[in-house]
């Protein structure tokens, strides 16, 4: 069994990150049985519930209020829309349901209790909820966990180095002290990064450095490729190749072995064997939906069939008593 170290050096992970790529894959393989199914993936349903209109300059979103893009802005969601939207994903095969909401931070005011109420409903309906909210306090945390919250997401994004080519209106550091504060709650970390903004081979080294050295891994590590949005300052980046996506995919799953290693932004872009690609070198989670918070996302049916063809099974909640849903058990939208 492939020890859990949170010890790892640059220069190890560089070396992992640079094997052979077929041998790279075959040890990424190698690490996801022995921790997971190897076809086991998990099916996760993101729902941006406040859109737009945030302070942040994040470089490659289109939720900035400072940039033109086709982004419609909305005021949060009401819980019942909410709920109603999390009960047609476990309908649909989604197992874990994640709330996003475009905050710079969470403030203490009507909206963060109607997200908690959110959570409460969710989390009743045996799914691993999720929440991307932004900065958090520690008690900001501990309500979020007391309301029944599985999961917060806060991702790196990039290395330090790279960061503030790509933001400027917080620091690296805050979004350290967010995972901190999500840890010392008890909730689950999903933190991971985006790959395709311009950044050399050394700022991706630098990204699963810092996750793969936390003092606790993240139960979840997002592997996204950007999606260039027109009206942002990434809009020209070309498109991430997918012997990329595989390299850090492989290298999160060798040296984070028991974490959910997320293929999440992007898959719009990929075909089916360069996501079998992906499936093969250790990730075992993906969103579903024609929508992660306001970019494309492959349709519902297009990934059933990748799970028949494929021979996947969606993996169950971590929630006790949770039954397994198989996606031929799933009416298509075609019928």
């Amino acid at each position: 069994m492939t020890d859990i170290r949170t010890n790892w050096t640059r220069s190890e992970i560089d070396t992992i990150y640079n094997l052979p790529f077929l041998e790279l894959v075959y040890r990424g393989a190698s690490v996801h049985r022995q921790y997971h199914d190897a076809q086991e993936v998990q099916v996760c349903t993101l729902l941006s519930i406040k859109t737009g209109g945030c302070p942040e300059d994040c470089a490659y979103c289109p939720q900035a209020a400072r940039y033109h893009t086709d982004v419609k802005v909305h005021k949060l969601l009401e819980v019942e829309e909410v709920l109603g939207k999390a009960q047609e994903a476990k309908q649909a095969g989604s197992t874990r349901f994640c709330m996003g909401a475009a905050w710079r931070e969470v403030r203490n005011n009507r909206d963060f209790d109607k997200v908690l109420e959110m959570v409460k409903g969710v989390n009743g309906m045996g799914m691993e909820v999720c929440c991307t909210l932004g900065m958090l306090t520690e008690e900001q945390a501990l309500k979020l966990q007391e309301a029944g919250l599985y999961a917060y997401n806060h991702n790196l994004d990039t290395s330090e180095e790279h960061y503030g080519e790509i933001i400027s209106t917080r620091t690296y550091q805050d979004r350290l002290d967010t995972l901190n504060n999500v840890r010392k709650s008890g909730i689950s970390v999903c933190s991971g990064g985006i790959i395709g903004m311009g950044e050399s081979q050394h700022d991706r080294i630098g990204m699963l450095h810092t996750l793969a050295t936390l003092p606790e891994h993240p139960e979840s590590v997002p592997v996204n490729a950007l999606v260039p949005v027109e009206g942002t300052p990434l809009e020209q980046q070309p498109k991430v190749p997918v012997w990329d996506m595989v390299r850090m995919i492989a290298t999160a799953r060798i040296i984070m072995p028991k974490a959910m290693v997320r293929l999440s932004a992007g898959r719009v872009r990929m075909t089916l064997e360069e996501q079998a690609l992906c499936f093969m070198a250790g990730a075992n989670s993906i969103f579903a939906g024609d929508k992660l918070l306001t970019t494309p996302n492959p349709d519902v049916v297009s990934d059933q069939e990748m799970f028949q063809i494929l021979n996947l099974k969606p993996r169950a909640a971590f929630k006790e008593g949770e039954a397994p849903v198989h996606f031929e058990q799933i009416p298509s939208a075609q019928q």
